[in-house]
């Protein structure tokens, strides 16, 4: 499979060049805003080409897929012309800064015939896949409360535009809430109906929020609770389900890396879910490459990623008109 990075990001960098040649991919050209950052990180990866103009990287090489990582204001454009070029697209989350581009956005690939996954990489960590498992063979009973600690200190290498800038998507909602959205979608299998919250700027954003609180009503009644924040530097994140027969509590399970552990509580005592230390990024390219062979779908879709975003979008609101808001899901 022939990549194209849209981006010469760190998370690229860090993750998905790895996982893309982890995964048999063969990363042919990388886009940068600026022509000397592109040569320059096709260099340092091995890339055979750089391009700061996207028609003429789609054009000149004959991609199969594009791997799109720019900021959050620019992946509507970009994934519309790959789209429309015949790539399948992945795309880091959010998909788009509104809901109805992103649902634009997954309907123009569906009517190309071009699979559209989005990178949400923590349904594909072994933590999470055991996780669901146990709330699937009803191991806590139905499920009452999920709790999510997702509070964090952004590394000073990722400041920038997510700390200062809200054209760009920056803030702690768009960054954070959308994997926690995708999280709880993943384990509950149902989508949240509408939220409470506050947000706030509490030493690092500038302009934009930095901290988050949230509540979710659930459709089968089930309550949702979310933390997310770029300001605690000693926090640890974790997942708590919380059952009629049992509870799931997992720390240090919100992260790129195979780590953490997982509690199985019930009225026989505490029990200690192991589960698999895969590379989280390599399952999902894995699941994407069998989807462009028509083999199955992508880890996450882009209904997926719609889903995710509306939930943040809905927190968003509700933070800033201190009301309680109805998550819209833009008709998908």
């Amino acid at each position: 499979m022939r990549w194209g990075l849209i981006g010469a990001s760190n998370i690229a960098a860090n993750h998905m060049i790895g996982a893309i040649r982890g995964a048999g991919g063969d990363i042919r050209s990388v886009l940068s805003a600026s022509a000397d950052r592109a040569k320059s990180y096709a260099a340092e990866h091995g890339i055979a080409h750089g391009y700061d103009d996207l028609d003429a990287m789609l054009a000149a090489d004959s991609l199969d897929a594009v791997y799109i990582s720019t900021t959050n204001e620019k992946h509507f454009a970009q994934a519309m012309s790959a789209i429309a070029a015949g790539k399948h697209v992945l795309c880091e989350k959010p998909l788009a800064m509104s809901v109805s581009d992103a649902v634009t956005m997954v309907r123009a690939a569906d009517a190309a015939g071009v699979v559209f996954g989005t990178n949400h990489h923590l349904r594909n960590a072994g933590s999470h896949l055991a996780i669901r498992e146990a709330v699937q063979a009803g191991r806590i009973g139905d499920v009452l409360s999920v709790r999510v600690f997702h509070a964090v200190y952004l590394p000073p290498f990722l400041h920038g535009w997510r700390l200062d800038n809200p054209g760009a998507g920056g803030g702690v909602i768009p960054d954070i809430v959308v994997h926690d959205a995708d999280t709880v979608r993943f384990h509950l299998g149902e989508d949240p109906v509408d939220v409470v919250a506050i947000d706030a700027a509490s030493g690092l954003g500038q302009g934009v929020e930095d901290s988050c609180m949230s509540v979710w009503s659930m459709p089968s009644g089930a309550m949702v609770m979310a933390h997310e924040s770029f300001t605690h530097a000693f926090a640890q994140t974790g997942l708590e389900l919380h059952g009629t027969k049992g509870s799931i509590i997992a720390r240090n399970v919100m992260t790129q890396r195979p780590v953490g552990q997982i509690t199985l509580r019930t009225e026989a005592g505490e029990e200690a879910i192991t589960f698999s230390d895969h590379n989280l990024y390599v399952r999902a390219l894995d699941h994407f490459h069998a989807a462009m062979e028509g083999k199955g779908r992508p880890s996450a879709d882009g209904i997926d990623g719609i889903k995710s975003l509306a939930v943040a979008a809905a927190v968003a609101q509700a933070a800033k008109t201190g009301q309680r808001t109805t998550v819209d899901y833009g008709g998908v």
